[in-house]
């Protein structure tokens, strides 16, 4: 049984805050600090060049890799990190509609997050073999799976209401259809159960700096099916997916298996931090933190909708159908979250209307959870969004 009152005390909150934003960015592991700091010092201070063989810092990426592999379900070898989720999801698809010659369309929904599909949409411009990108509701993916679909595009949890869609059963459906399928796994991983290797996902992707709590621009990772891994063409022929770096040869040759999609220069010290992060994980049972969420987001609802009638909830209502977070509607969400945030609850906001909460067990608990819906109701029953400057947009909302 895990223990959340242990790993609360891991992470270091501002005191007085409520944090309930790590579905965006997570808190700081207190160990992350220490780590960067011996990374810093020990090892690019002290062993400089020489840190990428004596620190271990070239074989990062697979070794992390491994270590978020075993959280997603992924089989040994499969998962390797670095650059961008946009730049990993790009390969991803880049692959798959290289691996289905004869297709031409590209299936996701419309509650998909917006880079994913300028990604999609810059890949086809590219390419220019007449792709397709269908863009149909969330709820209605299953019954658009038809034979013509090259690649099914999907994030398991919708980044704006939580919804969550059954991985294993539009896998078996889009394979049924001859089709591939790419998972972006951004508010999944680290968030709830994920199994890719059980469901049969060709792909997936997905980012360490939300429930992973490795740090703002932490690497992005990617997974490949074994059975694709030497199949699968990286789009992006970045030096350090050669088969051999240091060999320097004028052409490329693809290293084997999954390390053929690395790109560029791994982060090292975003890396480090991450792997204090990872540490965390080592005694976390995923099945207790799922039912951990659960009942922490129903009681939140619960609290919220008996004290706030002018919030109305965008999440959806079964919490099977939902991932770690919960999500309102409100025409003035912008200006509510800011209020919310200047009295110490920090959730965010997404485009047009949502106001957006996520719930981490690993450091939050039902007196967060309390307090954070006793402010909430202050500030939506005095009206304390109700202020011109707390509608003036800042860059990041």
């Amino acid at each position: 049984m895990t223990d959340f009152a242990a790993t609360r005390a891991i992470f270091y909150i501002p005191e007085g805050l409520v944090y309930l934003d790590g579905n965006s960015l997570g808190p700081m592991p207190l160990a992350a600090a220490e780590r960067v700091s011996r990374a810093v010092a020990q090892e690019w201070g002290e062993m400089l060049i020489t840190g990428w063989n004596r620190a271990g810092w070239m074989a990062m990426p697979r070794r992390l890799g491994d270590r978020i592999g075993r959280l997603i379900g992924a089989e040994p070898g499969s998962v390797v990190l670095g650059d961008t989720l946009s730049i990993k999801l790009y390969q991803a698809l880049a692959s798959s509609l290289e691996m289905s010659p004869d297709r031409r369309v590209i299936l996701s929904d419309t509650g998909n997050f917006p880079t994913d599909l300028y990604m999609a949409e810059g890949l086809m411009k590219t390419l220019g073999r007449g792709h397709e990108l269908r863009l149909v509701a969330p709820e209605a993916v299953e019954r658009h799976i038809a034979e013509d679909v090259a690649v099914l595009m999907l994030t398991e949890v919708d980044y704006r209401t939580g919804r969550l869609h059954d991985m294993a059963r539009l896998t078996a459906r889009a394979h049924a259809a001859g089709a591939l399928v790419i998972w972006d796994l951004a508010h999944s991983a680290g968030a709830l159960p994920v199994d890719v290797a059980g469901a049969g996902a060709d792909f997936a992707v997905g980012c360490t700096y939300k429930f992973l709590n490795a740090g703002p621009g932490a690497p992005a990772f990617i997974y490949v099916a074994p059975r694709h891994a030497e199949r699968a063409r990286p789009a992006l022929q970045g030096w350090l997916g050669h088969a051999a770096p240091f060999a320097f040869e004028p052409g490329y040759r693809p290293a084997t298996g999954t390390e053929r999609m690395r790109v560029g220069t791994p982060p090292v010290l975003q890396m480090a931090a991450l792997e204090a992060a990872l540490d965390i994980w080592e005694g976390v049972d995923m099945a207790a933190l799922r039912a951990r969420s659960i009942a922490l987001s129903e009681l939140f609802i619960a609290e919220v909708e008996a004290r706030c009638p002018d919030l109305a909830l965008a999440s959806p209502r079964a919490p099977e159908a939902r991932g770690s977070q919960v999500s309102f509607r409100f025409a003035e969400g912008y200006a509510a979250m800011q209020a919310l945030i200047a009295r110490g609850v920090i959730g965010d906001f997404r485009a047009p209307d949502i106001v957006r909460f996520g719930i981490t067990p690993l450091y939050i608990g039902e007196d967060e959870i309390r307090r954070a819906a006793a402010i909430l109701h202050h500030v939506m029953e005095n009206r304390l969004w109700d202020d011109p400057a707390l509608r003036a947009r800042a860059a990041v909302t």
